[in-house]
């Protein structure tokens, strides 16, 4: 399998990219909010094969104290292959230099995380808008 990552946008296949949220079940990424959220992010990363897109994540930093990463995800049909990690490894790199690093886990891939590095928060605070979102995460 030839994996390539990279950063840029520019050329990106957002079709692509909500086919890979869609696949997890994240079915609210329209390929305008992907377009959106993207654009605000500064450290991405996109996970090509064959030149298709199948792996995508984001970050947003402030370049010296603080930053979080968000949607590391991998399409169904390559997850349990390295990829994740592979995004993670990437961001991390490019967010080697940051002081402090968030990531909210989605549920049960804690574990994931904490395999490169990251431990859970004692102080932690967050809002969650939708319900559902603050019943799963919130205490």
């Amino acid at each position: 399998m030839n994996i390539e990552i990279h950063s840029d946008l520019t050329n990106a296949n957002l079709d692509e990219m909500k086919e890979v949220y869609a696949s997890v079940g994240w079915t609210k990424h329209t390929t305008e909010i992907i377009k959106q959220v993207y654009e605000a992010s500064n450290v991405i990363a996109l996970v090509k094969v064959n030149g298709r897109i199948i792996g995508i994540g984001r970050g947003m930093t402030d370049g010296v104290f603080n930053a979080a990463i968000y949607d590391v995800v991998v399409h169904r049909d390559f997850q349990r292959q390295g990829i994740a990690k592979k995004i993670m490894e990437f961001l991390l790199d490019k967010l080697s230099n940051v002081s402090c690093v968030h990531l909210i886990s989605t549920t049960g891939n804690e574990g994931f995380y904490r395999k490169l590095g990251l431990k859970k928060l004692k102080t932690g605070m967050a809002r969650y808008l939708n319900p559902r979102l603050s019943d799963e995460y919130l205490e």
